[in-house]
């Protein structure tokens, strides 16, 4: 019988098609990444051309607040819960008041108080006996692959929650300059499509680096890694 004519091996009954299961990973990240990528390009034009107008101040206020509260909820902080409730009723009051008036200094203090948390939040795990973010996250997904985490791989991941920890604060001191020293334009291009950018580089870079350097280290996918903070959320929720 000929290669041509020999019968295929039949199909697993429920077994995922390996080109289905990608396909099932990458359409939503690709979704998410076109949606994301939309809401950078028209919160850009409006901050640009509108920047007072009380549908910017939605649009740009609102996703935000919607997603810390749904944070909270998941991890019944309710504490967060409550201020995002309180800092909505004061979205929908400016936007009904039609705005503000210098809203720009609005926005530059929204983009620096969310790096400053996000800095803070990695910081408070580097204390004295706590447990880095990044540890946290690496030993879990090392843990469910059956994968050793060693004390090596314990002090990289704690250098890398350092240097997330340095970033925030650096993204907030690339702001305040050019709020200070550049057209608004630039300061609005920096804040809506270079800041996602410039955090997905450095998750990216890391991730190929690690290897480079740390080649004894047990190989990790992004998508596990991307799992493990979702798991990681998931635990904190519970």
């Amino acid at each position: 019988m000929s290669p041509s004519t020999a019968p295929s091996k039949p199909a697993v009954p429920g077994a995922p098609v390996p080109w289905r299961a990608a396909l099932a990973v990458a359409l939503p990240m690709l979704a998410l990444a076109l949606a994301l990528t939309a809401y950078a390009v028209l919160s850009n034009w409006l901050m640009v051309h509108a920047a007072n107008e009380p549908v910017t101040v939605a649009l740009l206020f609102g996703p935000l607040l919607l997603a810390i509260g749904g944070m909270g909820w998941r991890q019944r902080q309710w504490a967060t819960l409550a201020a995002c409730v309180v800092l909505m009723g004061v979205l929908v009051a400016v936007v009904l008041k039609g705005g503000v008036q210098d809203a720009q200094r609005l926005y530059v203090l929204q983009h620096g108080g969310i790096h400053a948390a996000l800095a803070w939040a990695f910081a408070l795990t580097l204390r004295a006996g706590q447990k880095p973010l990044i540890s946290a996250l690496a030993e879990g997904v090392h843990t469910r692959l059956g994968q050793e985490f060693t004390p090596a791989l314990a002090a990289y991941t704690r250098r890398v929650t350092q240097v997330w920890a340095g970033y925030f604060l650096g993204m907030i001191v690339l702001s305040l300059a050019l709020y200070a020293l550049a057209p608004w334009a630039w300061w609005s291009l920096f804040c809506t499509l270079l800041t996602p950018v410039s955090a997905g580089l450095l998750f990216a870079c890391e991730h190929v680096l690690r290897y480079r350097w740390h080649p004894e280290f047990p190989r990790v996918s992004m998508q596990a890694a991307l799992q493990a903070y979702q798991n990681h959320s998931r635990t904190g929720a519970a």
